[in-house]
């Protein structure tokens, strides 16, 4: 159980209390009446086929608030969109699915790839990006949540917590992040967000000096989930990163676009765990070692716009007093796992750091190659400036592949 402590500068709605799942819809139901409720599932055909996903559907199926559910489908050809449609079917809400690599969707994507507002990247960001505008399309919903199909501890009550400060129409918040302890199996999980993250905006606020920027950033328990709610619109303007950088991208334009009172962050699960990443500690291109390197070029793209100048030298100086701060933070969490019966590796944890550290470097360099990189996925504003009837070509796509294969 937590405890009620305020840190930082973004408000925090803690668990205070063991508050039932019944007592929490019933509130939900009587929003949704006045703020129609909405949820974004960006998935991957495979994760239909796992474990996780069957079980999250057959909790959201029962959810009485949902007045909509956009489901983004990745790398599914025809014979699987067909199979996700029956899938998805289980669910008793309105809901659609989008065909993310169908030939009516992959159309509309070349032709604003030609006007240069689309996506320039496959992955996660592209997905949620599309489902947005969705969203926008339908015009059925005022508040969205978005949560990963890949939790294996899932509970709807998960979902409840996460999308009722938006929803209640009494707080004036435009934004939540979920957080939550990653806990599984008598282990401390969440390496990237404890030992990399943390310290690194530590580290930065040592050799760059602290900004509101980062002191934001490290408002947030948890800043790399991937369970956030918003009113809808947030859609209209914000730019999202087509990378790994997602999670820092989305919560850096929530400090762009709105004052500190309008966002807060919410404890969603008492425990949490999902399909975990490989370390790649050989491979920069791929698992958690490209991951880091997003995420570190995220940030430093962040304070570049607010007049930070890198140079190498700066890089190594970040580097150096990133390494020190992760150190004695695996102390801190090893500590920390010993008082509660959990377990930490020191060795391994010891090796993701070093892979860490070598990947601020590498992300510093890539930074300074690259200053006219532009990873961000233009706002649906722009992108119905240049196209004016875009919401409509995407919505008419969405439903003729629905007309089209749903009976098949």
């Amino acid at each position: 159980m937590a405890d009620f402590y305020q840190n930082g500068i973004v408000t925090t709605l803690h668990n205070l209390e063991s508050r039932g799942i019944d007592d929490l819809e019933h509130e939900l139901v009587k929003f949704s009446k006045h703020r129609p409720l909405g949820l974004i599932l960006p998935s991957l055909f495979s994760e239909l086929e796992g474990d996780a996903l069957p079980s999250i559907i057959k909790q959201i199926k029962d959810v009485p608030y949902l007045n909509q559910i956009v489901i983004g489908l990745d790398r599914a050809d025809e014979s699987q969109y067909k199979h996700a449609l029956k899938f998805f079917g289980e669910l008793q809400q309105p809901h659609r699915v989008l065909w993310n690599d169908g030939p009516r969707l992959k159309a509309l994507d070349e032709e604003l790839q030609h006007l240069g507002v689309a996506p320039t990247e496959m992955g996660k960001g592209r997905n949620v990006w599309y489902c947005m505008g969705y969203v926008l399309a339908a015009g059925k919903v005022e508040s969205v949540a978005l949560h990963d199909c890949d939790i294996v501890t899932y509970d709807r009550s998960l979902l409840a917590r996460l999308i009722y400060p938006v929803a209640n129409p009494q707080f004036n918040y435009e934004f939540c992040k979920g957080f939550y302890a990653r806990i599984a199996d008598g282990k401390i999980n969440g390496r990237v967000s404890r030992l990399l993250v943390t310290p690194l905006l530590r580290a930065l606020k040592n050799t760059v000096g602290n900004s509101d920027y980062l002191e934001f950033m490290d408002s947030f328990r948890y800043p790399l989930a991937g369970e956030f709610s918003f009113r809808k619109d947030v859609l209209n303007d914000i730019r999202i990163p087509s990378d790994w950088g997602l999670e820092i991208g989305v919560l850096s334009e929530m400090h762009r676009n709105y004052s500190h009172n309008r966002l807060c962050q919410a404890d969603i699960a008492h425990i949490y765990d999902h399909k975990h990443q490989d370390l790649s500690l050989n491979n920069d291109q791929g698992g958690l070692s490209k991951m880091s390197i997003d995420i570190t070029k995220a940030l430093f793209r962040k304070l570049a716009t607010q007049g930070t100048i890198f140079t190498t030298e700066t890089f190594r100086s970040i580097k150096a007093a990133y390494f020190r701060i992760a150190l004695d933070f695996i102390e801190t969490y090893h500590n920390d796992a010993v008082m509660n019966g959990l377990s930490v590796d020191i060795h391994s944890e010891e090796k993701a750091v070093e892979m860490f550290a070598q990947n601020i470097m590498k992300a510093g360099t890539s930074f300074l190659e690259n200053p006219m990189e532009t990873p961000f996925i233009p706002s649906w504003n722009r992108v119905i400036s240049a196209k004016p009837d875009v919401l409509s070509c995407l919505k008419e796509a969405v439903e003729l592949d629905v007309e089209e294969f749903s009976g098949s």
